[in-house]
């Protein structure tokens, strides 16, 4: 059954992580992604190891464009322009994330594009937005966990030397918000008839990301130095005996429930932790308490505890276990299909499941310009005119 995006058409001119995988979202649900590549492919084909003999695939490239096609050509070109104005006046949605005035430059705006197509979805996706001091900036996922506060909250507890996340945390969030934000115009443009020009910045998504609990100190005016930071106290990781645990004592039932588990009845007693304020008051003495009990028993015999005693909790695992994971196993979380010049791959199936209008991996990651005559046929471009383009190398195509 196709999914509840079939239908629409998406160009995709967006490279590295925070646009393509925004359109993968949209592909994984049915919708028709065209990936516009360079001549030379997306540079993310080569990021860190090619996982083909060909050096055309890596592994985060396939992990952001599966289900997509691609249609490889010169955007700087004469032919390249004509044929992206023929793909516009046909698209509903086009994401870009060029440098701020690209675009524009290349008679591609989304000014231009929507006065000629006022039902075209025109999104824009940045680092820090068109406008203030660091506009010009080439903006890459750490210079915005470094503005965001992401740094920050992840600071080492004795030094305060901040640290950055060990993923592209701002990128991949980037990208889900730029799919809501799509669906959301797809769905007003059904009722108005008109289309939209969305922009997404890294940075204000980020700060808008972290703000609920990672920003609670600065949200009443006037109070900022009277309200605990929540990054002072120590993170949930508990070692026991022979591995990590993580575990969560917010209400009273939790941490009652807790108590319980240590077999310990002194500690219930502790007025420091007797209530939600209280505990959060003196978190860093109530975790570092918890640690004492944890560390004198093997994972297994504490998460049977604290699953008898109703406390949320679990293994933490590493990478390696992932795939192996019960409740991930009994999920189906993880598919795998054969990637063309590859072999076996593995990817998360997509995340929300509709009962209905079922979302699922629309396939491979393509070749560079592997769709590309297809597409300009359908552009209605002869055999000859697409060997004309290819013998210019305004048009790169797999044969």
């Amino acid at each position: 059954m196709a999914g509840p995006l079939s239908g629409v058409r998406v160009l995709d001119l967006t490279a590295v992580v925070s646009g393509p995988y925004a359109t993968m979202f949209l592909a994984d649900q049915g919708a028709d992604v065209l990936k516009i590549e360079p001549t030379g492919g997306d540079g993310t084909r080569r990021s860190r190891t090619p996982i083909d003999a060909n050096g055309e695939f890596s592994a985060l490239f396939v992990s952001c464009n599966r289900g997509k096609r691609s249609l490889s050509i010169d955007i700087k070109s004469e032919a390249g322009r004509e044929v992206l104005a023929r793909l516009a006046a046909q698209s509903d949605v086009l994401v870009q994330n060029f440098r701020p005035g690209t675009m524009e430059r290349l008679g591609l705006g989304h000014e231009e594009l929507r006065k000629k197509y006022p039902r075209l979805i025109y999104v824009s996706i940045s680092g820090v937005g068109d406008s203030g001091p660091y506009v010009k900036k080439r903006v890459y996922d750490p210079i915005v966990q470094a503005l965001s506060g992401f740094a920050d909250i992840q600071s080492q507890p004795v030094t305060n030397r901040p640290q950055m996340i060990r993923t592209i945390v701002c990128d991949k969030t980037t990208s889900v918000f730029t799919a809501q934000a799509v669906s959301s115009a797809l769905y007003a443009r059904e009722k108005t008839g008109q289309g939209d020009h969305i922009q997404v910045a890294m940075l204000d998504t980020m700060i808008s990301y972290l703000w609920p609990e990672g920003m609670m100190q600065y949200t009443v005016v006037g109070k900022e130095a009277t309200t605990m930071d929540p990054n002072d106290r120590p993170d949930l990781v508990f070692k026991t005996s022979d591995g990590y645990i993580t575990a969560g004592t917010i209400s009273d039932s939790e941490w009652e429930g807790f108590c319980r588990a240590t077999g310990d009845p002194d500690l219930a007693k502790d007025e420091r932790f007797a209530t939600p304020g209280a505990r959060f008051v003196n978190a860093t003495a109530r975790i570092n308490k918890m640690q004492d009990y944890i560390g004198q028993r093997t994972t297994a015999e504490w998460l049977k505890r604290l699953d008898e005693n109703d406390v949320p909790c679990s293994p933490i695992l590493r990478r390696s276990e992932i795939v192996s994971n019960e409740q991930v196993i009994a999920r189906g979380l993880i598919e795998e299909f054969d990637q063309p010049t590859v072999g076996r791959v593995r990817q998360p199936k997509p995340a929300a499941i509709f009962e209905v209008n079922r979302a699922s991996i629309g396939g491979p990651a393509p070749r560079v310009g592997e769709h590309s005559r297809a597409v300009l046929r359908e552009l209605g471009y002869s055999d000859a005119d697409v060997d004309k383009m290819i013998a210019d190398k305004a048009v790169r195509a797999v044969n």
